[in-house]
Formats: structure tokens, C-alpha cells, sequence
């Protein structure tokens, strides 16, 4: 029989919301629809702070911060997908560990002692690993890139060199049909 563990509990939901934004980038955004998009983004957040007006004490304070937390998070997604780059995305995902980090510690402060330290020293590790990882994702991404493009580029040189082999119409096809398949 398995045992909850409320400790691993907490640790796989942090990096489950961690993580997910490394998949929660949508489709591009115009620059309408960008715009359309932080005026959303600011409405949202206004009313999510006149929420927080009525409560008090450490609810309120928590509640200040659930709601930057979740601007934040919005806002980098719209930038992603307006940039629609992969430094965007990375960015993106940093902004992202952060605004949990913030979260996450807002949360921590409700405890005492070791056990706050305890909380915010995960909640820190957390927010390290997933920026490492994003930023990894983004030099593994570009190294891909960078060798595909050499092995393209040295496949081709050998599809010319057998074309040299060649000579007259027969040579122009082969050089043609290399250019169509390697896009030079």
C-alpha cells in the first residue's frame, strides 16, 4: 500500500506549475491582438486586486501577491507569443519561476521557524532548476539548429560532387535537382 507523502505532494506540484510553462505558449499574436491581450492582462489584475480590498491581514496580503503572481505569468506569455521567438519563450518561463518564486515565498511567510526556511529553500531550488533548465533548453535548441544546418550544408557538397561527375543536360539536372533538395 502506498503512503501519502504530503512533503512530495507539495514538491511534484511545484514543479508541475513550474514546468507547465515550457508548454503554455499558444499560437503568435499580432500586434492588435498583443495589445487587446495587455489591456485583458490589466483588467484582470485590476479586478483581482478590488477582490484583495476586502479582505485583511495575511489573507490580503497573499491575495496581493496570487494576483501579481498571475499578471506576471500572463503578461510574459504575451510577450512570448508576440515575440514568438525561443529567447522569448525562455524568457518567458523565467518570468514564470519568479513570479512562483514570489508566490511560494508569500506562502512560506504563514510559517515559522526552520520550517519556513525549510519551504523557501525549496521554493528557491525550484525556481533555480527551472530557469537552468529553460536556459539549457534554449543552447540545446540552438546547437540542434547549428548541426543541422552543417549536415545539410556537407550532404549538399556531396550532391554536387556527384553532379561533377557529370556532363552537359544531364549535370544541369542533377545540379538543379541538389539545389531543390538542399534549398540553395
Amino acid at each position: 500500500m502506498i503512503q501519502s507523502n504530503p512533503v512530495a505532494a507539495r514538491k511534484l506540484g511545484a514543479l508541475a506549475a513550474l514546468a507547465f510553462p515550457l508548454l503554455a505558449f499558444g499560437a503568435p499574436l499580432s500586434t492588435s491582438d498583443y495589445s487587446v491581450e495587455k489591456e485583458r492582462v490589466a483588467t484582470d489584475y485590476q479586478s483581482a486586486r478590488s477582490k484583495c480590498s476586502q479582505l485583511a491581514g495575511a489573507g490580503r496580503t497573499l491575495c496581493f501577491v496570487e494576483a501579481k503572481t498571475v499578471e506576471r505569468k500572463a503578461m510574459a506569455d504575451a510577450e512570448a507569443r508576440y515575440r514568438g521567438t525561443d529567447s522569448a519563450r525562455v524568457q518567458a518561463t523565467i518570468e514564470w519561476a519568479e513570479a512562483d518564486f514570489d508566490l511560494a515565498k508569500a506562502k512560506c511567510d504563514a510559517r515559522a521557524g526552520n520550517d519556513r526556511d525549510v519551504c523557501i529553500k525549496e521554493a528557491k531550488a525550484a525556481e533555480v532548476r527551472t530557469k537552468a533548465e529553460a536556459i539549457a533548453n534554449e543552447k540545446i535548441a540552438t546547437i540542434r539548429r547549428d548541426t543541422r544546418d552543417d549536415v545539410r550544408a556537407a550532404e549538399y557538397d556531396v550532391a554536387i560532387e556527384k553532379c561533377d561527375a557529370l556532363a552537359g543536360a544531364p549535370k544541369d539536372r542533377c545540379v538543379a535537382d541538389a539545389k531543390a533538395n538542399y534549398r540553395k
